[in-house]
């Protein structure tokens, strides 16, 4: 028999039996959704990773203060010597900045902004992480040097697409001031005290933002030592005249991160006179802690798609079985006029990948519409799908449908066709 005409005989038998290859099919279809979801969130999640180490650098390291430990009275903690020092000993490391956080309340005009995040920094700060499009210019070293009063505005970038959820999304009063305010070239007051804005740094919208930290977002940066003059009492700059929060590293090569990660221990752990007050974070851990919490979806939905598939396929071999045994007859006839087992197990095969075929590009499509929904409903679209995706889940679909049909197929190619003739 030509595989035409097994095409159409296992055709002929599904339109037969609608109810059967229906519950077949559906499962089938399902499975074939859920797996097409899988795939697109996994590829997307490697394309995200794959980004987002990229633009915070492939060797990076962050230096903060070790929580809950006591001083000896030994250590500065953390300092702007210690970043010299850095930079001194290790010249082949492809970025070091200190950087210190507080909040303050801003003063515009009659306006009066509370918690605004001002972050102390030095210009290797775009070194990394860079997304934004900037207005103006940017600190620079004549900034740090000088201790110059000047600022530079990140403003948030919004929605590209924003989810339903996010319709009730309340905005903080620094989104509110900054996206109505041109701050370019104005005074504001921090800490009651006057600095100018020299730079307006605009952040992509929050859809389409490629970074995993965009809640650190800084709304303000000033020039570290400016932060240490004019926006900390006066007493802690006395004692602590150059005092930092952290500081971040880049090696640039993630193969040298533990040997720069031993030395700049052993540097830091002399300078501060033998106390580890610190601790070094490889920001990578940010990112993978990210991804398992995203794996545990992708999983659920790989779960519920291989028991989609596995019971489409009992479906199928139970359809088969019984299709075997109610044409046990037909199946004695048409051995005996000519056709071989290979014949036989073709065409319950045929009818079977028919099934697969048909639930697997339903199922491509329910995946689809369901991938849109789904990510429609999420903060970020992480989806990615190629044009092989589609054609996995296809052929994952038609796979299993031969694989379960094959053993009640190799049956009814097997029986003698004088007992299938006896058969009532």
């Amino acid at each position: 028999m030509v595989l035409r005409e097994a095409g159409r005989t296992a055709w002929r038998e599904i339109k037969t039996h609608k109810a059967r290859s229906a519950l077949s099919f559906f499962a089938f279809a399902i499975g074939a959704a859920s797996i097409l979801y899988t795939f697109a969130q996994t590829h997307g999640m490697r394309q995200a990773t794959v980004t987002a180490i990229e633009l915070q650098g492939p060797g990076r390291l962050s230096v903060g203060r070790k929580r809950n430990y006591k001083s000896k009275g030994l250590s500065p903690g953390l300092t702007l010597g210690d970043v010299a020092e850095l930079q001194r000993a290790m010249p082949e490391l492809y970025m070091v900045y200190p950087k210190t956080e507080a909040h303050f309340v801003l003063h515009y005009k009659d306006r009066k902004i509370d918690e605004v995040r001002v972050v102390g920094t030095t210009p290797e700060w775009r070194k990394r992480d860079w997304v934004f499009k900037l207005r103006g210019r940017f600190l620079n070293n004549v900034d740090v040097e000088g201790v110059e009063r000047i600022c530079v505005i990140v403003e948030p970038g919004g929605w590209h697409k924003r989810p339903y959820w996010a319709l009730w999304w309340e905005e903080s009063p620094w989104e509110k001031f900054a996206v109505r305010h041109d701050l370019l070239g104005k005074h504001v007051k921090l800490q009651d005290r006057d600095f100018l804005v020299v730079g307006v740094l605009k952040a992509p919208p929050r859809d389409l933002d490629p970074r995993w930290y965009r809640w650190q977002e800084a709304n303000v940066l000033v020039p570290m030592t400016s932060m240490n003059r004019f926006l900390h009492h006066g007493e802690r700059f006395a004692t602590q005249p150059d005092s930092i929060g952290e500081i971040e590293i880049d090696t640039g090569d993630e193969a040298t991160m533990p040997a720069v990660r031993t030395r700049v221990t052993t540097l830091l752990k002399r300078r501060h006179r033998g106390e580890e007050d610190f601790e070094i974070a490889d920001s990578r851990d940010a990112i993978q802690n990210e991804i398992n919490e995203m794996n545990k979806y992708v999983l659920t939905f790989s779960m519920l798609g291989a028991i989609a598939i596995f019971s489409g396929g009992i479906g199928i071999m139970n359809v088969m079985l019984a299709a075997m045994f109610s044409r046990i007859k037909e199946i004695g006839i048409r051995r005996a006029i000519g056709a071989s087992k290979l014949d036989i197990l073709s065409q319950f095969i045929a009818e079977a990948a028919m099934v697969g075929l048909t639930g697997g590009l339903v199922g491509v499509g329910i995946g689809k519409l369901g991938i849109v929904y789904f990510n429609h409903n999420a903060e970020k679209d992480l989806s990615s799908i190629t044009w092989y995706h589609f054609l996995g889940v296809v052929a994952i679909s038609v796979a299993a449908a031969c694989l379960f049909s094959f053993y009640p197929a190799l049956k009814a190619s097997q029986l003698d066709p004088v007992e299938a003739l006896r058969n009532e």
